[in-house]
């Protein structure tokens, strides 16, 4: 029986390599006669860099920047010099696994970090730079990237905004004029992982933020600085992003290069399967395995375990998703044949994250002997 095990990170736990391989782990105990074959995924959040060293090569660059809340830290990029190709996992320089929970706070983590890692790309010559989303400790709309590409962004009373914190709270003018001329030949393709709008209920505020750290006070303070920030942009480029699909992603990035670079934005996860040859793979399978460490109606939005089992179910193949947590299986039913929680029986978050190795390899084991019934 040829599977094909496609999981997602299990954040905080497990990266998807080592998901994939407890998996392949507990259908070889099994007593099925498993061909498994491994394509640990991303879809733009947390180790796209990994999965796309894996398949695409190239030369691992290292910079020293400045983390989401200000202290120094060192970031990886990817260099593929041959195509003047830069890959950056915005996670790596402004990400919240770069924080402790107790240290979130997006009413200050920024996003100036990633931006410098853009600029000593873009002083590489490079000519195409393709930014993951997603894992961000910010809800700056990229303002930050902005200053580190050498925006003046300004407050009320006309003083330029220090890059030590969240330039959104406070920002009410944007000059361009000392951004090297450089950057505007740059291609940027955005991997992104959700269908978020900027602004409303759905938006980057009210969604992320909380998953960042804020409390129901500072979300309304970011949502206001949103719309003042949209209503910027529109005013100086003519771009409205409030109800854009995917502009709310990661704290609302995107907004800052779309308004003002040539830039474009994709699937994460369609465009790294296809880098990684997955749906020549996939059209002879007879299983699909995913996992992601929670599971919700959010992963049917655009994330990894979704666009794998969206694949397989264009040529008939059934899915099978392995989580943490899974909510609202009803609407998970929608995209996936079967959902199996992992944890056995209840315990504290942290014993379950540590957990995770063994769960995975004891769930996909039953799963191998069910399977092997039917034979």
């Amino acid at each position: 029986m040829k599977i094909i095990i496609a999981p997602n990170s299990f954040k905080g736990s497990l990266d998807a390599f080592k998901v994939a391989e407890s998996i392949q782990r507990g259908l070889l105990k099994s007593d099925l006669d498993a061909d498994c074959q491994l394509f640990p995924i991303a879809d733009g959040g947390d180790h796209t860099l990994d999965v796309f060293k894996r398949w695409q090569g190239g030369s691992v660059k290292k910079s020293k920047v400045i983390g989401p809340l200000g202290a120094p830290i060192v970031a990886e990029w990817v260099l593929i010099k041959e195509k003047n190709t830069v890959v950056i996992e915005m996670a790596k320089a402004s990400g919240i696994s770069l924080l402790e929970k107790t240290e979130l706070n997006p009413l200050k983590a920024n996003t100036y970090g990633t931006g410098q890692i853009i600029r000593e790309a873009i002083d590489y010559g490079s000519k195409k730079i393709i930014l993951g989303l997603g894992g961000s400790a910010t809800v700056d709309g990229g303002t930050g990237i902005l200053q580190a590409l050498g925006a003046e962004l300004s407050d009320l009373r006309g003083e330029i905004i220090k890059n030590d914190t969240n330039a959104i709270l406070d920002l009410n003018e944007i000059s361009m004029n000392k951004v090297d001329t450089k950057t505007y030949d740059i291609e940027f393709l955005i991997l992104c992982d959700v269908e978020n709008p900027l602004l409303g209920k759905d938006g980057a505020a009210h969604i992320f933020g909380p998953q960042k750290g804020a409390d129901a006070k500072a979300v309304e303070k970011l949502e206001k600085s949103m719309e003042r920030y949209n209503d910027l942009i529109k005013r100086k480029t003519g771009k409205d992003f409030s109800k854009v699909d995917g502009a709310g992603a990661a704290g609302g990035i995107s907004v800052a290069l779309k308004a003002f670079f040539n830039t474009s934005m994709v699937s994460g996860v369609d465009f790294l399967l296809k880098k990684m040859g997955f749906e020549e793979a996939i059209k002879d399978a007879d299983l699909l395995i995913t996992a992601e460490g929670k599971v919700d109606v959010q992963t049917l939005q655009g994330k990894g375990p979704f666009g794998v089992a969206a694949k397989a179910k264009d040529y008939g193949i059934p899915s099978i998703i392995l989580a943490g947590k899974a909510d609202n299986i009803d609407e998970l039913n929608h995209g996936f044949n079967v959902i199996f929680p992992i944890t056995n029986g209840a315990m504290p978050l942290e014993k379950a994250m540590r957990n995770t190795a063994e769960d995975l390899e004891v769930t996909a084991c039953q799963i191998g002997n069910l399977l092997a019934l039917k034979k």
